[in-house]
This record gives C-alpha cells, structure tokens and sequence, in this order.
C-alpha cells in the first residue's frame, strides 16, 4: 500500500531492533548559557546534543530589548514561540504582536525580526533546524556589534545571518 507523499515519514537513521539508552535531561534550574543585563539565552539543545538536527534556544529579553533587526538565513529555518509577556515580530511583510502561545515559522530565505518594546521583560523558545552552532554567536553577537565594521558583517556571514542593512 502506498500513502500520499505528506503522510510520509523520513528513511529511518536507527537501525537496531532493541532501541538505546541515549535520552537527554536538562533539569530547568541549569543556569543560563549566557546572561547579560538585558536578558539570559538557555542553550536547551544544541547542534553538538542533538547531531546538528536542530537547536534550541530560551531566550529571555528584558524591558525595551532591541532584540535583532531585519535579516535572513540561507542554511536554517527559525522559529518563535512566545511562553511569557509580548514580542514584536517582522514577518518579512509587517509586524504582529506574539503573546504567550503565538508561533511564527521562518522558512529558510525568509526576513524576519523582533524586539521587545514593552516595559514588561519577555520569554521565548527559539528553534533553529538544522541545528547550527548558535552558541559562539549568542555569546559573541553584541561584542562584535559593538566593533562594527568588516569583522561584524564577516561574523554575520560565518553564522548564517544575512541582515538587511549589510545589502544598503
């Protein structure tokens, strides 16, 4: 019997008949990866954890965070989902309102961004597939941006973040 190609699933890549001990836990009091005073990104799966399937980031932005203007990725999707408080998001078209339990996908390709501009902080899991190393960037992103020049726009490239304004 042959089902429609939507309903199918992937070849598998597990091909033991008894199945393996190979879960992993991160209890929700592990400190944040990165911490700054405008907010915390918890690294919940990585590229290294989950063989480069996908990343898995908590993001918490504090009031008035500037977040990350208009850019896209030509190697991975990304997606939003509100837990707590609002966050402005750019579609690629405009800006809508995400609240608690709002989701916005990005296709490869698309322009998005967000900012928080409430007097309220805000949090957020954001999902990267495939799964890049996002760490380097999320620690290193507002040092180099302060630097500017060629090394931010060579940084921007190295982790797959097209942002509008390098094209002006």
């Amino acid at each position: 019997m042959s089902y429609p190609e939507h309903l199918q699933y992937p070849e598998p890549r597990y091909h033991g008949t008894e199945g393996e001990v190979n879960a992993v836990f991160r209890p929700a009091d592990t400190p944040p990866g990165i911490s700054s005073p405008g907010g915390a990104t918890h690294y919940l799966a990585t590229h290294d954890s989950t063989g480069g399937e996908f990343g898995l980031y908590k993001a918490e932005l504090g009031p008035r965070s500037a977040g990350a203007r208009t850019h896209f990725h030509k190697a991975m999707s990304e997606s939003f989902y509100i837990l707590s408080g609002e966050l402005e998001l750019y579609n690629g078209e405009k800006w809508v309102t995400g609240r608690a339990g709002d989701f916005l996908y990005v296709p490869v390709g698309g322009l998005h961004a967000f900012k928080n501009v409430t007097d309220e902080p805000m949090s957020m899991l954001m999902l990267f597939s495939p799964g890049a190393s996002r760490e380097e960037y999320f620690e290193q992103v507002a040092e180099v941006t302060r630097r500017g020049g060629a090394e931010l726009k060579e940084f921007r490239v190295r982790h797959d973040s097209y942002f509008v304004e390098d094209f002006d």
